[in-house]
């Protein structure tokens, strides 16, 4: 116990106390004052307290600073007048209050584990060794056993959390805040916070959790611990954007989740035009932080250049973003596909916004929202354009690896893109989700199922990777762990999507067509409900309500839908409208029909003579 009045350290419990108050103070800024306090009357320059402390690490000088200006707080001394810590102008700092030593014993109010003498029973000479031995044997006993259900309990919430313990190279990018004059520059400090995110994810080895999963602590003041907890990471970057005209000032901080601890912070005040190369300097000086270069034992330099444009060109694509990230609907897909157009009109050289056309023309296409064929071909054609620009761009690759797989059917090309963009930004999950999707139309369903689990590991809450996963057990009649995946994603979006029919055909599948049609009924898409009622109504023998659906589904959805048609004529036995619904499927180039290869309700199909015929109108291996 090292004493300087009125204050007592207690570097074996790491309390600090006055008199019988325990003094609340951060565990770093208690690392700080012990180093301090042990080399009292000393000189402590700043180098020699960050290596002592943070050996190995980059901290920012700064940091340290905060932590004096803490302990100074705790101890209610100043810096102008100190009688506890006194800073030597650009040397460092010096403990000057006298320090005694006390053994840690004299302070029984704080001695938990003080033993009294039984009025009882009175012991002496080797009677009371061999008493002490006793319960010192039974505390080092109990003691273990503490420790070994320590380790029980932790092991067991490990594998039901289903997320392994973080590591140093685990990070999220919390969206920056928009603290512009009039808080309308919202657009600008998120496609600047995916923009770091995007960055960081080209560091290999370094795990970056995804935009979706980082965006549901938008807005909310959640402590850094539990954002940590809930996401499986060691490190969090945030800051806050203020953009006042053609200027902007951003802040950033990386903290520990863990205990708070800063370990980087920094401001840049820019012109918009110059904001890329902030990002690059942010990234950079947050994968230095996190000694980056000592994961593989070689540099993490960051890719850097090929993004260069003019100001409004970079608004423009940052507003394109925004509504890409807002919704999947019409309207918002519009107006994302006109701010990428802008932005290409102010620059027609900035790659970005070629891949975030061909991203939106794809997503446009997919759904039938515009011309298929044309759609694809706009598509294609703005990856190309994306790629000649830049063939650095991980997303231009993945672009092009989509359009490779929902219209051409080019699997090989599509595995080429796909490998491409992975080798750019290894940290990204919709590239690691794109090469799942791909491995489940090659009907490679093992792979795909440890892609997707890769993919939520970099995204947790993001729901589509859940229901997506569930939907290939499901396909493979791995009900139990379907349904695991499906619950996960109704936890975390009730409101999906193909949440409900996933899990009403896997009820079909068990024999429970009232339960199946219960949660077809609650399905928010109108194609895919329609859908499910085709099905769960024919199991339940009532033909004329299962025809019903049918012909709607026909009647809004024979362009896009082709596939689920064909599906629903197989499980009702019209192998006929079935053959004939799936070949329609093939020429429009309908994404679901490669699906031929797994769906056990086409089956049918794949032990007829025009398997073989329809595997090569989809240039999949037979």
């Amino acid at each position: 116990m090292k004493s300087f009045h009125p204050f007592q350290l207690d570097p074996e419990n790491h309390c600090l106390w006055r008199g019988e108050e325990r003094l609340q103070i951060t565990p770093k800024a208690f690392d700080v004052l012990r180093y301090m306090v042990e080399k009292a009357g000393s000189l402590v320059t700043q180098e020699e307290l960050l290596e002592a402390l943070w050996p190995n690490t980059f901290v920012n000088p700064e940091v340290l600073r905060k932590y004096i200006l803490e302990i100074r707080r705790v101890l209610g001394d100043r810096a102008e007048n100190p009688v506890f810590i006194e800073t030597v102008t650009k040397r460092g700092y010096r403990f000057v209050a006298p320090v005694t030593e006390e053994p840690t014993a004299d302070t029984p109010a704080r001695n938990a584990t003080q033993e009294f003498p039984s009025p009882a029973l009175s012991l002496s000479g080797q009677e009371a060794a061999s008493a002490k031995k006793t319960k010192r044997h039974l505390a080092f006993s109990a003691l273990l056993v503490l420790l070994g259900a320590a380790a029980i309990v932790g092991y067991f919430w490990r594998a039901r959390s289903g997320m392994n313990s973080p590591n140093n190279t685990s990070i999220v990018v919390l969206p920056f805040a928009d603290m512009s004059p009039g808080k309308d520059e919202e657009y600008f400090s998120d496609g600047l916070t995916e923009e770091m995110i995007n960055d960081l994810a080209k560091v290999p080895g370094l795990k970056v959790v995804a935009r979706s999963s980082a965006f549901q602590f938008k807005g909310k003041n959640e402590d850094l611990r539990s954002v940590g907890q809930k996401l499986g990471v060691a490190n969090i970057l945030e800051g806050s954007v203020r953009k006042d005209g053609n200027h902007v000032r951003i802040s950033a901080a990386l903290i520990k989740a863990d205990d708070g601890f800063q370990l980087w912070s920094e401001t840049y005040d820019r012109d918009v035009g110059q904001v890329l190369t902030a990002q690059d300097e942010i990234a950079r000086a947050v994968s230095s932080a996190l000694q980056v270069r000592l994961m593989n034992g070689e540099s993490a330099a960051l890719p850097v250049g090929g993004r260069a444009t003019n100001s409004e060109a970079y608004q423009a694509y940052l507003q394109g973003q925004y509504f890409i990230a807002r919704g999947q609907d019409k309207e918002d897909l519009d107006q994302a596909l006109s701010y990428a157009e802008q932005a290409i009109k102010l620059d027609a050289n900035y790659a970005p916004a070629w891949a975030q056309r061909s991203q939106v023309l794809e997503s446009l296409a997919a759904v039938a929202m515009i011309d298929n064929t044309d759609g694809y071909r706009r598509a294609r054609e703005s990856a190309e354009k994306a790629i000649a620009l830049d063939p650095n761009l991980a997303t231009g690759y993945l672009a092009m690896g989509l359009v490779q797989i929902n219209h051409d059917w080019d699997w090989e090309g599509a595995d080429t893109s796909l490998k491409k963009a992975g080798l750019l930004e290894p940290g990204s999950a919709p590239v690691i989700g794109a090469r799942a999707y791909l491995a489940r139309n090659l009907g490679r369903t093992d792979e795909a199922i440890e892609l997707y689990k890769q993919a939520i590991a970099l995204d947790p809450l993001r729901a589509n990777y859940h229901v997506a996963l569930g939907y290939v057990l499901a396909l493979l009649g791995r009900y139990t762990e379907a349904k695991t995946e499906l619950q996960k994603t109704q936890e975390l979006n009730p409101q999906l999507a193909g949440l409900h029919l996933t899990r009403g055909k896997i009820f079909l599948s068990e024999g429970r067509p009232q339960e199946a049609l219960a949660e077809m009924q609650k399905e928010t898409a109108e194609w895919e409900k329609l859908w499910g009622e085709s099905l769960a109504y024919f199991a339940l023998g009532r033909r004329a309500d299962s025809d019903n659906a049918l012909k709607k589904l026909i009647a809004t959805h024979q362009d896009d839908c082709a596939y689920q048609i064909a599906e629903v004529y197989a499980y009702r036995g019209e192998t006929e409208k079935e053959f004939e619904w799936f070949e329609r499927a093939v020429r429009q180039r309908d994404p679901g029909a490669p699906e031929l290869k797994i769906n056990p309700i086409m089956k049918n199909l794949r032990q007829g003579p025009h398997y073989a015929e329809l595997l090569k109108k989809m240039n999949l291996p037979i």
